[in-house]
């Protein structure tokens, strides 16, 4: 977390001389739903395509589930020893060297796609409705990309978490607006089909080898959509107490992922029946739907604002620690520490350090050359779902909690949480397989 510095003025301070946390368990919901509603949910009816009428509603419920349980045992790890009155862990990172040691310490990465698509969508799906539906509408995303970038790199000028609650609401009404135009218009598919499609083993593949690999894909997709374990600490730090923290989020989590699950069923099962094996793999920008072109267009434009909050959501964690890093090894530098101030007319007076805009503005054109390179929609978010959700949403989590709570090796909470560790480790194995196995599909495709 950014060191934050008290005013001198103001007596005021929480627990660890932080100036006074104010958010509150609404301000948690938005920032929890604008990190897990993204990029994720679009790719969920061709999951439950995959899967199937039973297999992908009990995947999209049992995700939920070990998401939840996943956020109420690393809840009790934003502090340590004790999970009300200890010592604050500010980072998903501070937590594991508190609990597990220095050694174990990660510094975890995750390069949040940018999802510039939806711009690109747009264009195409005012092409298509001027032009008719069979008409050749291809141009050129990457200049999107690059101007969403460039907005990126203005809204990384946010210091931390602790300002951008703003961001969050915003985001997250933008994520409920276009949830609910997605369903909506799987729904109105339904009605004009006048039945409901799809089959209860999901969409047929040549070989039952395909079919393996599309369902570990569609696994490993549902698994990104939901896990949000990454960001859970930073955002437990912003909030106030009493109530404790670890309770605030706890119920928070509970909330945000009802919230969410049922966007989710809405998108995935209405998609599906809309479409049925033709399920596309991006249920906007496959373009399963083309009118109202309105309001596919505002759909794509809730997307596009929803994910200008998401990626701040997880890059400010990467931007903060990396920053206090910096920090430490050069205390005295007068290019990391000092800062200044600019008068822009019409604006607050800014306080602007060069470090901070150097790093940041580096790590946003690293991730949009990362987003340049590979357009690989549903194979590129079952990889990175596959690769977080484990060590990140069950391994550390759990590990944590056991210290933590000092249980006892082969005591029964002790075996029920390895083998919960034990079978999301499996599932994580298969998911990776199948989401790789489609990305060098789409490589050579």
């Amino acid at each position: 977390m950014t060191t934050h510095s008290l005013d001198p003025r103001d007596g005021a301070a929480d627990d660890d001389g932080h100036p006074p946390r104010t958010g509150t368990l609404w301000s948690c919901i938005a920032h929890i739903i604008t990190a897990v509603v993204g990029a994720g949910v679009l790719s969920l009816a061709w999951s439950v395509a995959q899967l199937g009428w039973i297999a992908g509603p009990i995947s999209l419920l049992g995700f939920a589930v070990i998401t939840y349980v996943s956020a109420v045992l690393l809840a009790d790890c934003y502090r340590c020893p004790d999970p009300v009155m200890g010592t604050r862990n500010y980072s998903y990172s501070d937590a594991v060297g508190a609990f597990l040691g220095r050694d174990r310490s990660i510094l975890i990465f995750i390069a949040f796609r940018i999802q510039t698509k939806n711009v690109y969508a747009i264009r195409k799906s005012n092409c298509y409705h001027e032009r008719g539906h069979e008409a050749l509408c291809h141009f050129e995303s990457r200049t999107y990309m690059l101007f969403f970038g460039g907005i990126q790199i203005i809204m990384s000028f946010i210091p931390d978490y602790h300002n951008m609650t703003w961001v969050s609401v915003m985001a997250a009404i933008m994520s409920f607006t276009y949830s609910f135009i997605g369903s909506g218009l799987g729904f109105a598919k339904i009605l004009e089909n006048r039945r409901v499609k799809g089959g209860i083993t999901g969409a047929p593949a040549a070989t039952i080898q395909e079919k393996l690999w599309n369902t570990f894909e569609a696994l490993g997709d549902i698994a990104f959509a939901y896990t949000y374990a990454r960001v859970l600490l930073e955002i437990q730090d912003t909030l106030k107490s009493p109530p404790s923290e670890n309770k605030t989020m706890k119920k928070a989590s509970m909330v945000s992922i009802l919230m969410v699950t049922f966007l989710y069923f809405g998108c995935g099962c209405f998609g599906y029946a809309a479409f049925g094996n033709g399920t596309p793999g991006n249920l906007l920008t496959g373009f399963g739907f083309f009118e109202p072109y309105w309001l596919v267009d505002l759909a794509n434009t809730c997307i596009v604002l929803h994910l200008i909050g998401g990626y701040q959501v997880y890059s400010q964690p990467i931007f903060a620690r990396s920053e206090r890093w910096i920090v430490e090894k050069f205390p005295s530098s007068p290019f990391v520490n000092g800062i200044h101030t600019v008068k822009v007319p019409f604006l607050p007076v800014l306080q602007l350090n060069l470090m901070k805009i150097i790093l940041r503005t580096a790590y946003v054109l690293f991730t949009t050359v990362i987003a340049l390179l590979f357009p690989y929609f549903n194979s590129i978010l079952g990889v990175l779902g596959s690769l977080n959700f484990w060590p990140m949403a069950i391994y550390f989590p759990v590990e944590m909690y056991i210290v933590q709570k000092k249980i006892s090796p082969w005591t029964r909470t002790w075996v029920v949480l390895q083998s919960f560790s034990f079978v999301c480790f499996t599932i994580t194995v298969l998911c990776f397989l199948g989401s790789f196995q489609g990305l060098i599909r789409s490589k050579f495709r």
